[in-house]
């Protein structure tokens, strides 16, 4: 209650104090983590940080690659284990310091660091040296073909910034550390950090020395992002001109919002996919009533679950058509996606035969762990999927909480079975792969929370970040999504759908990612 009367307030004292046409007022479900830019791998976190921090590639609203802060890159024409990259001159970051390639060095390093949640993208990078203030070399463990599709959410930060401020170690999220650029940001973006309260408000101010000043339309003056968990909070705060834009409208208000005179709701499919892990590794769990076994390591058990799960009744009644039904944890963007792959079927008898051949015929029960506040109706697809899995004799216990709280669970090895979202910005499979499948290690599989280990997959996707003969790679991707459809290694429920709600006078197209860059906004 304390927390929606703060947040009320916040809102009435925008409204009061008069928003301006170049003000943006933007809403949706859950905050940014932390403004560590390397600390966290997770979308909020990466759509605030990127109105403030830059990477050396971006990818626009459409999806497609871009120059940031590197002007051109292509692999060296003498080594091709070396990608050169040049650097935009003339940057500075916020504080006024030049944007130079010591910064891009240690950037990389830092994100290549033990607490960094981003250190699977780099794995394949030896070292990063300058050629000189504006041209840095990265060299690899072997030619990299997707190198630049790995760096589009890797910020760069000040190390002179990160020095001065006891910043150069990344924030340990997991552990519950809290440090100074945590709070606290110097970016090179095309806004500044005004003000900070998490869960509550967060200001930035536009960056009037900003390199793309001409380049980008550059309409927004202000950015005002309020986090309303609360579905009804939210509608209600775009209707009523509390807010101008929300990423994640409903799909029980889509209709109300837009027919609402003066408002848009703009739709298109996103590049994530809704899935359930389970820990099928550990030789017994904790979160379920089975002594001295456990259920998840069989796949005849994993196979009845996926099988006792209506993808059709999920998407017609709890999305209300607002998904596409899902066979594999890869969205259609991504190379390695088939449609033959992306087929589930629901077949109660089939699902119950599987058990009783398990040796569970009379089912077990399990705690499902589930978030609230980070994708379209996350609690209530965890509600229904309770209720279908009970028609197998699986009776789940639902716990439902924030992000914040949730996902140290899945990362610290501490459920059994949880619901999580995997969008993939590199468009490419070894991305799922050395996140999710890989055996979980200090290099990979930092969200591989199912305790899978399988030494020659491990390999195979290993190979992946050196092989330049692409269909050679792309022979390897689809064996190792076989070995991952046979497994059974997660519960895939659906491809989301991305529905952003805005005031006609905010001009912007829904991006795959749903990470919204305010530099690409008009404001009528």
């Amino acid at each position: 209650m304390t927390r929606k009367l703060v947040l009320a307030a916040a809102l009435l004292a925008t409204t009061a104090a008069g928003a301006s046409a170049e003000t943006l007022r933007w809403a949706r479900a859950g905050d940014s983590l932390t403004l560590d830019p390397h600390a966290q791998n997770e979308g909020p976190t990466h759509t605030l940080a990127h109105q403030i921090y830059e990477p050396l590639i971006i990818r626009d609203m459409t999806g497609a690659p871009q120059a940031a802060l590197a002007t051109d890159w292509a692999p060296s024409e003498d080594d091709p284990n070396i990608w050169v990259f040049n650097l935009r001159q003339g940057v500075k970051y916020h504080d006024g310091a030049d944007f130079t390639a010591e910064d891009v060095i240690f950037s990389i390093n830092r994100a290549k660091s033990e607490n960094s949640n981003m250190k699977e993208l780099l794995n394949s990078i030896v070292e990063v040296r300058a050629v000189d203030d504006h041209t840095v070399e990265f060299v690899t463990d072997g030619p990299n073909p997707i190198l630049p599709a790995n760096l589009t959410n890797l910020f760069m930060m000040d190390k002179g910034w990160a020095e001065a401020n006891d910043a150069v170690e990344v924030q340990d999220v997991e552990g519950g550390e809290t440090t100074f650029a945590a709070t606290n940001a110097n970016g090179t973006g095309a806004f500044k950090l005004v003000s900070r309260e998490p869960d509550v408000k967060t200001v930035l101010t536009q960056n009037e020395n900003y390199w793309g000043m001409n380049d980008f339309p550059m309409d927004v003056t202000e950015i005002i992002y309020t986090p309303i968990q609360n579905a009804a909070t939210r509608v209600a705060a775009l209707l009523s001109g509390e807010v101008d834009f929300i990423q994640d409208v409903p799909v029980q208000d889509l209709g109300r919002v837009g027919e609402t005179d003066g408002l848009v709701v703009k739709t298109a499919p996103q590049n994530r996919v809704i899935f359930f892990g389970m820990n099928m590794g550990a030789e017994d769990i904790a979160n379920d009533d089975v002594e001295g076994a456990n259920p998840l390591s069989d796949v005849r058990v994993r196979r009845a679950m996926s099988m006792a799960i209506n993808r059709d009744a999920i998407r017609q009644v709890v999305m209300r058509g607002q998904s596409q039904p899902a066979g594999m944890i890869a969205p259609p963007f991504v190379n390695g996606w088939s449609e033959e792959m992306d087929q589930a079927s629901t077949d109660i008898e089939a699902a119950k035969a599987l058990m009783e051949e398990a040796g569970y015929a009379d089912g077990f029960s399990i705690q499902l762990d589930c978030p609230n506040d980070r994708y379209v109706n996350d609690e209530a697809i965890c509600q229904a999927a309770v209720g279908m899995l009970a028609q197998i004799g699986v009776t789940v216990n639902l716990d439902a909480k924030p992000k914040a709280q949730h996902f140290p669970l899945i990362t610290n090895g501490e459920t059994d079975f949880y619901m999580l979202g995997w969008g993939v910005p590199t468009y490419d499979s070894e991305y799922i792969f050395n996140f999710l499948v890989h055996t979980r290690g200090e290099e990979r599989g930092s969200w591989n929370g199912t305790g899978y280990s399988n030494p020659d997959l491990d390999a195979k996707i290993v190979s992946l970040a050196s092989e330049t003969d692409l269909d050679k790679r792309n022979a390897t991707i689809a064996e190792i999504w076989e070995v991952v459809q046979d497994e059974q290694l997660y519960l895939p429920i659906h491809h989301q759908v991305l529905n952003w709600g805005m005031t006609d006078a905010v001009g912007i197209e829904v991006s795959p990612e749903d990470d919204p860059k305010m530099k690409f906004f008009t404001m009528n």
